[in-house]
C-alpha cells in the first residue's frame, strides 16, 4: 500500500505543477517543467510533515527514484540512436559521452577545492570547518542519496557533527541551482537558436498544454493488436525485460570482491542503458524490431524522468541546519557560478552536432542529477531527436574522478593525511583535463556563445564540415 500510495501522491503533485504553469504566467515565461513545480510543492509539503501524515514515506520515494532511474535508462536504450542526415549518430554519441564525462570528473575534484577555500575565508564567522564544504561534489554531481550515504558515513566519524544534514542541504541547493539556472539558459537557447531544433515559443509551450490546433505530434504508432496486447504494454513489457536482466547482473557485479567493478553494479542505471541497447540489438538481428514503436518508447522515457525527478524532490528530508545556513548558502552560489562556466567552456568547445544540448545535460548533471541533466535537455529537445539525452547515461562510463570519495571520507574521519587528499584531488581535476586534449575533445573555436543570437556551428555546417 505504502508504495502505491507514494507514488500517486507524485501524480498529484504533477498535476499540481501542470495546474500551476498553467495558471502562473512567470511560470510559464521561464518554461519551468511541471516536474519541478510539482517537487517543490511536494517537497515543502513533506518537510511540513502534512504527506508523511497520509503516508507517503521518504524510504518508499527514495526507491522509487531509484527504481526510475533505472527503467528511464532500460527505455533510452530500447530506443533507436536518433539519426540525422550527414551525422554520425554513434561517432557523436561516443564523443559526446566522452566529454561530458572527462568535463564532470574535473568538477568533482574542483567544486569541493573551490568550497574548501570558500569556507576558509568565512567558515570561521559561523564556527563551520572548511572540510564540511568537500561534501558538496557528492550532493552536485552525485545526488542527494549519495550526500546522504557519505555524510553519514563521515559524521559517524565523529569529527564532523551534522555532516549528513550538510550534504542533504547541499543536495537540495544543488537542484535549486540545476533549474533556476538551467531553465533559463534553455529558454535562452529556443529564443536564440542555440538549440539544434529550434521552435518559436507559443503560448501553448509557455502554458505547458497544447490547444488542439498545435497537437500534431503523435505519441507513437500501434504496433501490435490490441485484442492481444496493448503496444503501450508490449514496449513496457520489454523495459520490464531489461530490468529482470540489470537486477541480477548489479547484484553479482557487487558481490566481486574488487573496488572497481563492484562500483558499476552499484550503477544499475547504468548497466540498464546497455542492457537496453543489448535487447535492442538482438531483436534488430532477429528481424522484430519492426513491431517495436520508438516513438511510444520515448514517451515512456519522458513518463519515467517526470516521475522521477517530481519524486526526488519529494525524497529530501532537510532538517534545520541553523548558523550555518548562511555559509552553506554562499558555498553553493560560488560552486554553481565556477560548475556552469566550466560545464559552458568544455560544451562548447567541443565542436559537434549537439553541443548546445550537452552543456545543459552537463550542467544539469553536475549540480543535481543525472535526471535534472534529461530534464533541462528535454525542454529544448522533446522529441529526443538528438543523442545528447543517452550521452547522459553513457558518460558513467568516461567519470573516473568518483574513485576520491572515500579518500574523502577517510580524511574527514581522520585516516588520511592532507597531503595525499591534496595529491588525490590534483589528479581528479587534471587527468581528465588531459584527457579533453589527448582524446581530441576540444576546439579551439566554439560551437556557439550564449552572448549570440546565432550558433558559430549550425547543424548544417558540422554536415557540410563532415563532408569535406
Amino acid at each position: 500500500m505504502t508504495l502505491m500510495v507514494s507514488i500517486s501522491w507524485v501524480g498529484v503533485m504533477l498535476l499540481v505543477g501542470v495546474v500551476l504553469r498553467a495558471l502562473i504566467k512567470p511560470l510559464g515565461n521561464i518554461l519551468m517543467p511541471a516536474c519541478v513545480i510539482g517537487g517543490i510543492v511536494g517537497f515543502i509539503l513533506m518537510n511540513v510533515g502534512l504527506l508523511p501524515k497520509l503516508g507517503v514515506d521518504y524510504t518508499m520515494m527514495s526507491s522509487i527514484v531509484s527504481n526510475l532511474f533505472t527503467l528511464s535508462f532500460i527505455s533510452m536504450g530500447l530506443t533507436a540512436t536518433p539519426k540525422t542526415e550527414g551525422v554520425n549518430s554513434g561517432k557523436e554519441t561516443v564523443r559526446g559521452s566522452a566529454m561530458m564525462g572527462l568535463a564532470w570528473s574535473v568538477l568533482y575534484g574542483l567544486q569541493p577545492v573551490v568550497a574548501f577555500a570558500v569556507l576558509m575565508l568565512i567558515g570561521g564567522f559561523f564556527s563551520m570547518a572548511p572540510e564540511y564544504g568537500l561534501q558538496i561534489p557528492f550532493a552536485f554531481c552525485q545526488g542527494p542519496g549519495q550526500s546522504a550515504t557519505y555524510g553519514g558515513m563521515i559524521e559517524a566519524g565523529g569529527l564532523m557533527p551534522g555532516a549528513q544534514q550538510v550534504g542533504i542541504t547541499f543536495a537540495v541547493l544543488g537542484f535549486i541551482w540545476a533549474f533556476a539556472v538551467g531553465v533559463p539558459m534553455a529558454k535562452r537557447g529556443m529564443r536564440n537558436n542555440m538549440a539544434t531544433y529550434p521552435r518559436d515559443i507559443s503560448d501553448g509551450i509557455k502554458r505547458g498544454i497544447l490547444e488542439p490546433a498545435e497537437q500534431t505530434q503523435s505519441a507513437g504508432k500501434m504496433t501490435t493488436y490490441s485484442g492481444n496486447i496493448d503496444a503501450l504494454a508490449f514496449n513496457f513489457a520489454l523495459v520490464g525485460l531489461g530490468y529482470a536482466i540489470t537486477a541480477p547482473v548489479c547484484a553479482a557485479l557487487r558481490a566481486v570482491p574488487n573496488a572497481f567493478i563492484s562500483t558499476f553494479g552499484a550503477m544499475e542505471f547504468f548497466m540498464g542503458l546497455f542492457v537496453g541497447y543489448a535487447i535492442k540489438f538482438i531483436m534488430t538481428k532477429a528481424g522484430v524490431k519492426k513491431y517495436h514503436d520508438d516513438a511510444l518508447q520515448t514517451r515512456i522515457t519522458g513518463w519515467g524522468t517526470d516521475f522521477m525527478i517530481c519524486a526526488a524532490f519529494m525524497a529530501v528530508q532537510l532538517a534545520v541546519i541553523g548558523q550555518w545556513l548562511v555559509p552553506i548558502i554562499i558555498t553553493c552560489a560560488v560552486v554553481g557560478l565556477v560548475t556552469f562556466f566550466v560545464c559552458l567552456y568544455f560544451s562548447s568547445h567541443l565542436g559537434g552536432a549537439y553541443d548546445f544540448e550537452r552543456f545543459l545535460g552537463l550542467y544539469g548533471t553536475a549540480t543535481g542529477t543525472c535526471p535534472s541533466g534529461v530534464a533541462l535537455i528535454r525542454i529544448v529537445d522533446p522529441e529526443l531527436r538528438t543523442t545528447a539525452s543517452a550521452e547522459c547515461g553513457a558518460m558513467n562510463a568516461f567519470m573516473f574522478s568518483g574513485y576520491i570519495a572515500p579518500f574523502v571520507v577517510m580524511y574527514c574521519v581522520g585516516t588520511l593525511g592532507a597531503k595525499a587528499m591534496i595529491g588525490l584531488y590534483a589528479i581528479a581535476i587534471f587527468a581528465p583535463i588531459v584527457g579533453l586534449f589527448v582524446f581530441r575533445l576540444w576546439h579551439r573555436k566554439p560551437s556557439f556563445s550564449l552572448l549570440k543570437k546565432e550558433r558559430y556551428l549550425t547543424l548544417e555546417d558540422f554536415k557540410q564540415q563532415n563532408a569535406e
